[in-house]
């Protein structure tokens, strides 16, 4: 699959902040089950599409971000990345990137002299990072709590 990539415009903006709490309470009335998908119908035609259900949660996520006036990436998670990309999406510097990659924090190959990273593992790595961050964050609330520091 080839990534999509989409400005949102301010129409676009338009468009799904007036859409967003319908399409939300319209979808949460829905009684979801694992095994079946959802039907929608199209107005224009109407004609009924089977979508999996998690397309709809997807799509309730792309209508939240661009009503947010972001931008839209959609890309395979076991897409490839350049070390420059992931840099990019963790906000880091590349050598920083590399310095992890080489430590093996990030599983990655080589392809020729280029080192490539599968998305689904970067996503990993980004979760388990923010974990880490949650309980340190944790830790020193506690800490100031413990040492009556106040921050009133």
């Amino acid at each position: 699959m080839e990534a999509v990539l989409n400005t949102t415009t301010q129409t676009d903006q338009k468009i799904a902040i007036d859409s967003l709490k319908r399409f939300q309470s319209e979808s949460s009335s829905i009684e979801l089950s694992p095994d079946k998908g959802i039907k929608i119908k199209v107005r224009e035609s109407g004609e009924f599409i089977l979508i999996p259900q998690n397309a709809l949660k997807l799509l309730s996520v792309i209508l939240q971000n661009m009503a947010e006036g972001k931008s839209i990436s959609i890309i395979s998670s076991d897409a490839e990345i350049s070390t420059q990309q992931a840099a990019d999406m963790l906000n880091m510097s590349r050598p920083h990137l590399i310095k992890l990659l080489k430590l093996g924090e990030i599983p990655f190959k080589k392809v020729g002299s280029h080192r490539r990273i599968l998305l689904k593992d970067l996503v990993t790595y980004e979760q388990k990072l923010s974990e880490i961050r949650e309980e340190q964050l944790e830790f020193l609330s506690n800490q100031a709590q413990e040492l009556n520091l106040s921050y009133e």
